[in-house]
């Protein structure tokens, strides 16, 4: 019996797999390899991602390929004594190049990691174009092989490594770069990037590592997501069933809604443990959830859900059901009434908004391609190839960022280095205030003149970065030549100058790196009187006088403190004696002025009342008459 249910389940799987590939495309994922040598080879070439190992994504590798003599399929593994491909002191890393078919792709990456290989490329065996080397979906496929492989893989076309062979058969050198920095769009300061997965933890290996990644990725997405860095979106796959099986048991048991959506069964047997419409109904839940979440604007607690669900509620424990997954969505203080309205009415004969957008999402647009694999990383609208780690995922993601906008986690030491640790990074960098035109970013260090505090500066980044604009003595002293002696300060930045270094006056020099002390007066530039001595000081200098002389310094000469005439005194004797005579004169003139006006006063009445001599007495009739 449970072989026959094991055929129809296989059946009605790859219809609903087909039947998905004919509404749209998968899309192979592809980066650059260039060949430098030798020439006659050099050129930049395709190659599909494989999509196990770790894909350097935003970052490019250099090695040298090899090819064996032996076991050229790379299926069985390497001995140490007649391979070892691990690069020596001062060496290039090594490529191993082996040849499709008769083993898994994993297991060719694994044997080439194990003896040492940087990378795996395999050339494809016949002429097609290029396909996703993917993981086996066997179960005997165990976690340790395939979660532990690291090296990036890659496939090539049958042409490209049949020439590489012929260039090292003639005993040429084959040197590879391999380039992931333009394999995910990097446009803008935030990534979009969604994860399609499933609550089914009973499917092998790869739902072991679904959840296991979400564990670990956990903080990381959240501090992401809360910050603003990250437009994250959680998806789940779906069919439909055929409508001709709609009331087959396959269809009722693993289908919500009258066939609408449909999810495989967990152990492929339809009459034990859970079914597929469990599965169905429990992404319906994480997908509603992940809905409200986001309505209150939090979406980073979805990964708080699916985390804790798959502690608290696993299938193997039978707590895969509403009432484990409603004590859950109540401990994190969501509405569980907002949720269920989202989920419907799951045996009715309607369409659930949720799901048909998911089915819809589920065909790829543009660039992006189907989703057929779970799981599925899509970062700025291109599907990730590769590990689902935590590390690996991060590398990803932080590609996705427009150089130099990276959050502070893409920098860590987990998953990058700071070039600008190294000798600066061969970037402009002034010592005395620790300025550095080095910035590291995900990509690398770039040479960029810093901003400071509000003040730019302009350069080249690598040999010179000068400060621009009015505030700019205020920073490093505008990158100018600065020096104190003996509690004086000199500088060669002026604050009303937007940019240039000019050295101040007693100085000369570029004003950046020196300025030197003018010698004035061994250069005969002051102090030029006859009597005039010269001290050089620094940035200045002191004019004196010999003898008793002052300095006049507005006019460049030598005068006495005191001044000395022989007729110095005989001249102001006379003037004394011609001053006082002037008084004198002055005030005998003015006596004789007023004694003559008052005689004639005087006269004047006297002669009313008696007549003088020369006068004759006057009638008294006559005076009584002019009174």
């Amino acid at each position: 019996m449970r072989e026959n249910n094991m055929v129809c389940y296989l059946v009605l799987l790859v219809w609903f797999v087909l039947h998905g590939c004919c509404l749209g495309r998968f899309v192979v994922e592809k980066n650059n390899l260039k060949i430098t040598s030798p020439l006659s080879l050099s050129g930049v070439y395709e190659c599909a991602i494989g999509n196990f190992g770790i894909p350097q994504y935003g970052g490019t590798m250099v090695g040298t390929v090899m090819y064996p003599k032996f076991n050229e399929k790379a299926c069985k593994s390497f001995k140490e004594a007649d391979l070892n491909l691990k690069s020596k002191a001062g060496g290039m890393p090594i490529f191993l190049l082996a040849d499709r078919g008769d083993c898994y792709f994993t297991l060719k990456a694994w044997n080439a990691q194990n003896a040492g290989a940087a990378a795996i490329l395999v050339a494809d065996d016949r002429v097609e174009p290029l396909i996703t080397m993917d993981a086996p979906e066997e179960q005997d496929a165990t976690p340790e092989y395939l979660q532990n492989i690291t090296v990036p893989s890659a496939l090539i076309s049958r042409i490209l490594g049949d020439d590489i062979k012929k260039a090292l058969a003639k005993g040429e050198m084959v040197n590879i770069n391999l380039d992931w920095r333009e394999a995910l769009p990097h446009p803008d300061e935030r990534v979009e990037y969604e994860f399609w997965t499933n609550s089914n933890d009973e499917c092998g290996p790869k739902c072991d590592s679904q959840i296991d990644f979400v564990k670990n990725f956990k903080g990381i997405a959240q501090i992401l997501e809360r910050k603003g860095y990250t437009h994250f979106s959680p998806h789940y796959i779906t069919w439909y069933c055929p409508e001709a099986f709609i009331l087959s048991k396959q269809c009722t048991s693993q289908c919500i809604n009258n066939g609408r959506y449909c999810a495989p069964d967990p152990e492929h047997d339809f009459n034990r443990g859970y079914s597929g419409k469990d599965v169905v109904v429990q992404n319906l839940r994480q997908a509603c959830f992940f809905k409200v979440a986001n309505e209150t604007g939090k979406p980073w607690l979805w990964w708080d859900y699916v985390t804790d669900f798959s502690i608290r509620c696993p299938m193997k424990e039978k707590k895969y059901n509403k009432k484990c997954a409603d004590q859950v969505i109540k401990s994190l203080g969501m509405d569980l009434k907002k949720i269920d309205k989202c989920i419907g009415d799951i045996e009715a004969d309607v369409v659930n908004p949720v799901l048909k957008a998911e089915q819809e999402a589920q065909i790829g647009k543009g660039t992006r391609g189907d989703v057929t694999i779970l799981p599925t990383l899509i970062v700025n609208n291109r599907q990730y190839r590769g590990k689902m780690g935590k590390a690996a995922v991060l590398k990803a993601i932080c590609s996705g960022f427009e150089e130099t906008t990276e959050p502070a986690v893409c920098l860590s030491s987990d998953i990058e280095t700071n070039q600008c640790l190294d000798n600066n990074g061969g970037c402009w960098q002034d010592k005395s205030s620790n300025l550095t035109a080095c910035k590291d970013t995900f990509r690398g260090r770039v040479c960029q003149c810093p901003v400071v505090q509000g003040l730019q500066f302009l350069g080249d980044g690598y040999t010179h970065c000068e400060a621009v604009g009015a505030l700019r003595c205020g920073v490093n002293n505008g990158g100018c030549w600065t020096e104190s002696r003996n509690g004086k300060t000199f500088s060669a930045c002026i604050d009303d100058r937007t940019n240039g270094c000019v050295c101040p006056p007693g100085f000369r020099g570029d004003g950046v790196e020196t300025c030197e002390d003018i010698n004035e007066c061994k250069e005969r530039l002051a102090c030029q009187c006859p009597q005039c001595k010269c001290k050089n000081t620094w940035g200045s200098f002191e004019c004196s006088c010999s003898g008793n002389l002052l300095y006049m310094q507005e006019h460049d000469t030598c005068i006495g403190k005191y001044v000395k005439t022989n007729n110095g005194w005989g001249v102001i004797w006379v003037i004394m004696i011609g001053l006082t005579a002037a008084g004198f004169g002055a005030y005998a003139v003015y006596k004789y002025r007023i004694r003559s006006y008052m005689d004639s006063e005087i006269r004047a009445i006297m002669a009313q009342y008696m007549p003088l001599d020369h006068q004759g007495e006057v009638p008294h009739h006559q005076a009584q008459e002019n009174v």
